[in-house]
This record gives structure tokens, C-alpha cells and sequence, in this order.
């Protein structure tokens, strides 16, 4: 039997699963895997903690790690590696993808997702419901789009950083690209026209930078 985790069972493994199971075959099983939680079931399927998902008796096992923050799908990869569980990447059966389009491993694709071509992106990125990402992009490990991403040509979007729900990042030129640093955060609705530093958010429309008191 293969066994396929989806790590997190919360509100973004439970829209992953549904991808997940209708691409299973006979011999395939999968469950969630929640930390601290044994013998339960979401949504009708098992809920397992990490310690009973190794134990499961399996000829092949791998996991897909459906939690928004890329900092915690970073912990969570090494703890996987630790482990000797590889990847899978769950892609929904609406998703466009193009030409010359490289997808690291861990990627989950949501449905009506568009990747057009000449696109480079790292490993366990999140793209979610109606999100696209135009051509000539380069995008980074660990990076989140929330639904409705709005990504377009000549964009380099560092590790880690968080686009949120709506957001619209202006198209770059060859040679000049939009760059978004590692770990920055888009805010939901933003229209990013400039380069976004490391770290930082920006919230508005044009996008500016958020200011704490």
C-alpha cells in the first residue's frame, strides 16, 4: 500500500485532501497527519498524529505539507527528511500549467490555478483557488499565494514570502524585475508597483509599507 499524508489538518489540508483523494489508486490510501492527534477522522478520513502515520503499515509513504506559513513547511521539512519521508505534490485536475515550467517537490496546486510559461518556482509552494503566475517568473521555496494571486510577468519572489488573498503584483521588465525579498508579506487587496524589502508588509493600494506604533 503507498500512504499519503496531508500534514495539517485544519482549514488548508481539508481543501487539499479532496485533490488528493480523487487521483488515488486502488492501492493508495490517505490520511491527515495532525500533531498530537491519534484514532480521530476529519471530514471522514483518519487523522493521525506523526508518531502513528510512521507506524502505518506501508510499502511506500509521503507527505504534502498543507499549512499556510512557510516557516512552519519549513520545520516541517526537515522534520520529514529526518524521518526518510519524501514529497508528493497534490495538482487538482483544473490547473493550467504551460511551457517550460519547473515545480519543485511539495508543491500543491489548487484548483483553476494558471502557470503560463518560462517559470521557475522552489519547493512546497502554496497556490490557491484562481491564483496565477504569468511568465518569466522566478519564485522562490517556501512561498505562499492565498486565493486570487494575481502574479504577472517578470516577477522574482524570494523564500518564504506571504501574498495574500486578492493581491496584485505589477509586472516587471526582462533585465529589471519586480522583486519581492525573502519573508515579505503582501497584505490581501494589495497592488504592489515596487520592489518589496526583505521582511517587511505592505498593505494598500498602491502598496505601502505597514508601520507599527
Amino acid at each position: 500500500m503507498k500512504l499519503y499524508g496531508i500534514y495539517g489538518a485544519s482549514g488548508c489540508g481539508r481543501g487539499v485532501m479532496p485533490i488528493v483523494s480523487a487521483a488515488l489508486a486502488e492501492d493508495e490510501t490517505a490520511v491527515f497527519i495532525d500533531d498530537g492527534v491519534s484514532n480521530s477522522t476529519v471530514n471522514g478520513y483518519p487523522c493521525l498524529s506523526w508518531k502513528d502515520f510512521l507506524a502505518e503499515q506501508a510499502a511506500e509513504r509521503s507527505v504534502c505539507l498543507a499549512i499556510a506559513d512557510g516557516a512552519t513547511r519549513s520545520k516541517l521539512d526537515k522534520k520529514c527528511a529526518a524521518a526518510g519521508v519524501g514529497f508528493y505534490s497534490p495538482r487538482s485536475d483544473q490547473t493550467v500549467i504551460m511551457d517550460e515550467v519547473l515545480i519543485g517537490e511539495g508543491a500543491i496546486i489548487s484548483p483553476f490555478v494558471t502557470i503560463t510559461s518560462n517559470i521557475k518556482i522552489g519547493r512546497h509552494f502554496h497556490a490557491n483557488l484562481y491564483s496565477y503566475v504569468e511568465h518569466d517568473c522566478s519564485i522562490g521555496d517556501f512561498v505562499t499565494f492565498a486565493p486570487g494571486v494575481k502574479c504577472n510577468g517578470n516577477v522574482v519572489i524570494k523564500d518564504h514570502a506571504y501574498i495574500g488573498s486578492g493581491a496584485i503584483l505589477k509586472q516587471g521588465k526582462p533585465g529589471n524585475p519586480l522583486v519581492i525579498g525573502k519573508g515579505a508579506v503582501i497584505g490581501m487587496g494589495a497592488v504592489v508597483t515596487k520592489n518589496v524589502p526583505p521582511g517587511e508588509t505592505v498593505i494598500g493600494n498602491p502598496a505601502r509599507l505597514l508601520r507599527h506604533n
